[in-house]
């Protein structure tokens, strides 16, 4: 969890922080754009309005969120890869060799093969020829408010804790902290005394911690069984092997883009193990979007509750609650991402 930790590896493209001040207007969502750079304190709903009581609003302009012009959001392709983002693709899918699936089940996951009449209709099920999987997990006590976590795309030790995050089913904000990045890098020194990645926050109970490894044993304990995971319980070689998940995309998710804070933080349905979901958040984390991710490993019961929502399951799934546009397709995201909130 620490990048000062068991491996003395150099410093990865690693983080940022600071929180911009916005305002919202009837009928179009707005923030207040602001080059200085002021400290706020956390609400503890993940909201991103700001009460500041003592900056002047003349010097401050306005910017409005909207879907780019003519938008139309992308019918879903099952399994179905843009030509331009095969290599994109199959460089994120090395992280499953080297990870050996970890992140792509929830805990005590199995699976079985059953008869078409055996799963109601409407419900969630991979078919397969002319039967269908059914799919059952275990999972623990859900956390009443969204864990917060403070990390970024290329570092070893946050890999770890997106894993344990998608094993455990439970849902995550989010807050991107890539290299140079002007808002949540400095605020976890302010919180924390250190700029130190992944740093976790839990609102349900007030705990707040440094140390990948301590997270993911603080996770467990609170939101599992108690047990850690074969694969991210070996010390040493699961630090490297995370390291080498990320060759195929090495540089991806490190490094700030310039973009505009939204009010609200997006909502993506998705899971560290899916190659598709991982170019989507290499974005996020670029353009240091906040993001509440809802965990839908393969086991997970929200898979039911996408299939319910949207009518088809697939991840990535996008919500985006500052322009009201609901999308599938990681390539088209990417696209919508960019267009909206780069500078």
């Amino acid at each position: 969890m620490a990048v000062a930790g068991i491996l003395n590896i150099p410093k990865l493209p690693l983080f940022s922080s600071l929180p911009l001040r916005k305002q919202s207007r009837p009928l179009s969502i707005s923030i207040k754009a602001s080059n200085s750079q002021t400290s706020t304190k956390e609400e503890e709903n993940p909201s991103f309005s700001s009460s500041s009581s003592s900056s002047s609003t003349t010097t401050t302009t306005a910017t409005t969120f909207a879907p780019p012009p003519n938008f139309k959001p992308p019918e879903p392709k099952r399994f179905a890869i843009r030509p331009d983002k095969t290599w994109d693709i199959v460089g994120a899918s090395l992280a499953l060799f080297f990870r050996l699936g970890t992140g792509v089940f929830v805990s005590g996951y199995s699976a079985s093969l059953v008869s078409e009449k055996e799963i109601p209709p409407g419900q969630y099920s991979l078919e397969l020829g002319g039967s269908k999987v059914k799919e059952t997990s275990k999972i623990g006590p859900r956390p009443e408010k969204p864990i917060e976590i403070y990390e970024f795309e290329g570092c070893p030790f946050c890999r770890k804790v997106r894993e344990i995050v998608a094993v455990l089913d439970i849902d995550v904000l989010f807050y991107p902290c890539p290299k140079n990045g002007p808002n949540f890098r400095p605020k976890v020194a302010q919180m924390g005394g250190k700029q130190q990645f992944p740093y976790m926050v839990d609102p349900n109970t007030g705990v707040a911690m440094y140390e990948s490894d301590d997270i993911i044993k603080y996770l467990v304990e609170k939101y599992g069984d108690g047990s850690v995971p074969f694969m991210l319980s070996l010390g040493l070689l699961t630090t490297l092997t995370a390291g080498f998940a990320m060759i195929g995309r090495m540089g991806r998710g490190n490094s700030y883009t310039p973009s505009k804070l939204p009010p609200k933080p997006l909502e993506i349905w998705s899971y560290e193990g899916s190659p598709f979901c991982k170019i989507v958040r290499e974005v996020l984390v670029e353009l240091e979007l906040p993001h509440t991710q809802r965990s839908c490993a393969r086991g997970s019961p929200k898979r039911q509750i996408l299939y319910e929502k949207a009518g088809h399951f697939q991840v990535p799934y996008l919500e985006d609650p500052n322009t009201g546009v609901q999308m599938f397709e990681s390539a088209e995201i990417v696209e919508y991402l960019r267009a909206t909130y780069a500078q």
